[in-house]
């Protein structure tokens, strides 16, 4: 079983495993995961494209959409053989096009389905599968539903429910109007975990910095943090020793986690990965430092989508204090 006291939410076009392994330098034991993946993406689908990962992104989870128990069993199956440490069901994606495939946040209107799909999960795979999901629905939420929710889901076999502590509007709002328009209840989280002390309870939104992280760990197993993370994640530097006792982690400075990241990036360009897949990861990475301004124009003016090499790097840190 994995340690959950902090995790990098999974984001679509963000948590790629280029952005997990700019993380790993900057905290070893800090739960990352995948970009949500479709079964049908995973079955038929470039296995190594959606599923290959470096092994030293361990403790790494592997986040599936679908809602068909049979064929998330069997994505299950081809997930674990690539070494994923858990599988989280996507029940709290509020996208239109999640909705039109008929999983994410449509899915907790569903619940003894998504339960299904659980233990179909459970009897086919030796790792653990845990739920991603929001409180409700926009206008309709009731903390009994969203209780009844989890009880059904835990006897089906999972532990482990992060929960984004908003409810969700589906009819014509956007991801980001889901996020900043609605708003944020950690009540109700807290709440969830003195009602069911057994299950791990991980909380979700809009959290930012290491004060917050520590308020909620008063209340819940684990906190997850989403945009703060891969908007600046420097904010990570120094999360092992803050918040999982290890005395051995040194702190690394921007530019020598740039550097690091170069490494890895030159091997990537070698086997054919393009530029600026991986160096929008870093856009951000000198926010609030001296040059950040120059640093983003300089990279965002001098990539392209097919072709570049490192140089650039070289020039934009030039420009950073």
């Amino acid at each position: 079983m994995l340690s959950h006291k902090i995790s990098i939410a999974p984001m679509i076009a963000c948590t790629d495993r280029h952005f997990r392994y700019l993380v790993r330098l900057l905290t070893k034991h800090t739960v990352l995961y995948s970009e949500m993946i479709t079964t049908g993406a995973v079955i038929f689908g470039d296995r190594d494209r959606h599923l290959g990962f470096n092994e030293n992104e361990n403790p790494v989870v592997f986040q599936i959409g679908g809602n068909d128990p049979q064929d998330m069993a069997k994505a299950a199956s081809i997930v674990e053989t690539y070494g994923y440490d858990e599988i989280n069901i996507n029940v709290g994606c509020p996208s239109e096009r999640v909705q039109s495939g008929k999983f994410g946040a449509c899915l907790m209107a569903e619940p003894q389905l998504v339960a299904d799909c659980v233990k179909a999960m459970r009897d086919k795979i030796d790792i653990p599968v845990t739920i991603k999901t929001r409180l409700g629905f926009e206008g309709q939420y009731k903390y009994q539903t969203l209780c009844d929710f989890i009880e059904i889901n835990a006897a089906a076999g999972c532990g482990v429910f992060a929960i984004h502590a908003r409810t969700a509007k589906l009819d014509g709002f956007s991801p980001r109007q889901n996020r900043e328009l609605l708003p944020i209840q950690y009540e109700e989280v807290y709440r969830l975990k003195r009602d069911y002390p057994e299950l791990t309870i991980i909380i979700n939104g809009d959290i930012s910095d290491r004060c917050e992280i520590s308020r909620h760990l008063e209340h819940v197993d684990g906190v997850m943090i989403g945009r703060a993370a891969y908007s600046n994640p420097i904010i990570l530097n120094n999360v092992d020793r803050d918040f999982f006792n290890v005395d051995t982690c040194q702190e690394i400075s921007r530019k020598d986690a740039v550097l690091a990241y170069c490494d890895y990036m030159q091997d990537q360009l070698q086997q054919g990965v393009p530029l600026n897949i991986m160096i929008k990861h870093i856009i951000s990475i000198f926010q609030g430092i001296g040059g950040a301004k120059s640093w983003r124009r300089y990279l965002s003016e001098n990539i392209t989508s097919k072709k570049g090499d490192l140089s650039v790097i070289e020039k934009a840190l030039q420009l950073v204090d």
